[in-house]
This record gives C-alpha cells, sequence and structure tokens, in this order.
C-alpha cells in the first residue's frame, strides 16, 4: 500500500498542486480544508505523515501539531509545516511544537516531496541495531521505543533518532553541523538551531532537571556530548 499523507491546506490551487506531486512520488493523499476533522480521521486510519498549513479556518496548524503530539496513538508520526509564516521565530516555534520539518511558502513541489521522502527515512527502522540502556534510559531502536525511569517516553522520528545517535556515541562531542550530517542526513533545508531545539525536547523527556542535564550535556563552543551520570 502506498503511504497515506493528510495535507491541511485551505488554499484550494496550493492543495491541487500538492496532492498531484505527492501523488506523483507514489504516496496516497487525503486533503482537508480546515483542521475540524483531522484528528478524528486521524485516530480512524493514522496516515504515514501529516503536511499542515499555520493558517487555516477552526484549529490552526500549530494547535493541530500540539494535539498531535499529545494523542500516543499518532504522536510518531512525522509533521511538516508547509506555510508563508517564513520568520525565524515561527520556524523555531513550529520545532518547538514537535514538527519534523518547516516548509515557508512560496516552495517547490519537487523539493517538498523530496524532504517529505526525506522525513519519512527518518522514521525506518533499523535492521541490525540491538537495544541500548544508558542510565535510567532504555532505547530499542527496533521498536521505536523509548523508555525513561520505567516509564514509556514518546518521540517523534527526528528526536528518537537523534537520542539513538547520542547514546551510540558516548561521551564524543558533537557540532550541529556534525548532528545534521548523521542524523538529518539531507542537510541543505535544516539550520544548526533545529539541533539546539531537538536537544531541548530531548532534554525534556530523559531529564530529571533539563536546566541541569546529566544525560545530554552542552559542550561549550563546541556541541553536545552524551554521557552515562555518574
Amino acid at each position: 500500500m502506498k503511504p497515506s499523507i493528510f495535507v491541511v491546506e485551505d488554499d484550494p490551487d496550493i492543495s491541487r498542486l500538492v496532492r498531484h506531486h505527492l501523488e506523483s512520488g507514489g504516496f496516497a493523499v487525503k486533503l482537508f480544508s480546515s483542521g475540524a476533522t483531522v484528528i478524528s480521521e486521524s485516530e480512524k486510519q493514522r496516515p504515514a505523515l501529516f503536511i499542515l498549513d499555520i493558517m487555516v479556518p477552526g484549529k490552526d496548524g500549530l494547535e493541530l501539531c500540539r494535539q498531535i503530539r499529545q494523542i500516543p496513538s499518532l504522536a510518531p508520526t512525522p509533521v511538516i509545516f508547509l506555510t508563508a509564516r517564513s520568520g525565524e521565530a515561527d520556524r523555531v516555534l513550529g520545532l518547538e511544537l514537535g514538527a519534523d520539518d518547516y516548509i515557508p511558502k512560496p516552495f517547490s513541489p519537487r523539493e517538498l516531496v523530496a524532504r517529505v521522502k526525506a522525513v519519512l527515512r527518518r522514521f525506518e527502522r533499523p535492521l541490525t541495531q540491538g537495544p541500548l540502556r544508558v542510565g535510567e534510559i532504555e532505547i530499542d531502536p527496533g521498536a521505536m521505543t523509548l523508555n525513561v525511569r520505567g516509564a514509556p517516553v514518546t518521540t517523534t522520528a527526528t528526536e528518537f533518532r537523534l537520542l539513538e545517535y547520542f547514546a551510540r556515541h558516548l561521551g564524543r562531542v558533537f557540532t550541529r553541523d556534525q548532528l545534521l550530517d548523521s542524523v538529518w542526513r539531507d542537510t541543505a533545508f535544516v539550520t544548526p538551531r533545529s539541533v539546539d531545539v531537538y536537544v531541548r525536547r530531548i532534554r525534556e523527556k530523559i531529564e530529571p532537571d533539563p536546566e541541569n542535564p546529566r544525560y545530554l550535556r552542552t559542550v561549550r563552543g563546541a556541541g553536545y556530548r552524551f554521557e552515562a551520570p555518574k
């Protein structure tokens, strides 16, 4: 079956353009002109990915993303914002809410399809990597699950991949650019600031005190290091 993508966009011309190129790229597409029924439809049939415009009638894209991340069955699903709000503050807000990518309008349809595929690649499960345990953190790449202090914690695909990469390289310092190359891979559209946003989100999920991290440490002037607490 083709991967299903839910597109929330109130401009019919943009909707048709997005659907045409995504379907040509091998995806099944369901269009929504408002946010009213997106959550209920998603709970009936979970899509492989959401593409959300921020400024749509009813629930806007930011609220939709917030709700998606709060529903356990939907929370791991990748989210891409496709929006005319292209400022740095808007991009950071989108990432902080749990978006996996942020594409400003006007956009190249071919670029959109490429970035959808890049985000979905992060969600692909590895075939050989075994589980990891660092302190009170348990990471199972095969099942895409994270347990912290014995309790399951929901992550996005991007958060999971970044945390797994850190955990497999204990004690090593990575610059933001190195992390972009290793975890995002397709780095033409992602900024080093994005790494900071994801590190902050990961700390909120794994650290007893995110303001004083024990696992995911900042190395001033260099980047970040993941370590087992003493």
